[in-house]
């Protein structure tokens, strides 16, 4: 798991090494964020999010603002990750776009059920790829008001 030293924390759930440096690149570019904290499976993810295991202690000011989530994660999917943090007080009104390559009506239904915010399609080309995560994080960090925020 990496992370940084900043106040504006993504948590990017994702697997993929290309996927991650894409976003990585794409949010550097655009000057979105300062901190991306990079989980590669759902434990990772669920331990950061939910303060547990080598996370155990961490403290609510190093919560994410943003969680991006691939569904296809190994350990734990990313349905189970997004089950488990609206059953939590702590995580419940994070915001959490799903981010996968998943075309499957069913993820897509199941998502939202679980409270997913958003669900959208990994964009196979490079180029917009990096734009589609860039407007992600403009929406969610710098035009949305949050529930932490009112």
């Amino acid at each position: 798991m990496s992370r940084g030293d900043g106040h504006d924390i993504i948590l990017l759930v994702e697997d993929n090494a290309d996927d991650v440096e894409l976003t990585l690149r794409a949010f550097q570019r655009g000057k979105l964020a300062n901190d991306v904290v990079v989980a590669r499976d759902g434990v990772e993810a669920l331990d950061y999010l939910l303060a547990r295991g080598e996370h155990a202690g961490r403290t609510a000011d190093t919560d994410p603002q943003l969680v991006l989530l691939d569904l296809k994660l190994p350990k734990v999917d990313g349905l189970e990750v997004l089950r488990q943090l609206r059953a939590e007080e702590r995580t419940r009104l994070l915001p959490v776009v799903v981010l996968t390559s998943s075309r499957e009506e069913r993820d897509i239904v199941e998502s939202y059920r679980l409270g997913a915010n958003s669900y959208v399609r990994k964009p196979v080309d490079f180029q917009e790829f990096s734009e589609a995560t860039y407007q992600l994080g403009l929406y969610w960090l710098v035009l949305n008001v949050g529930a932490r925020e009112r």
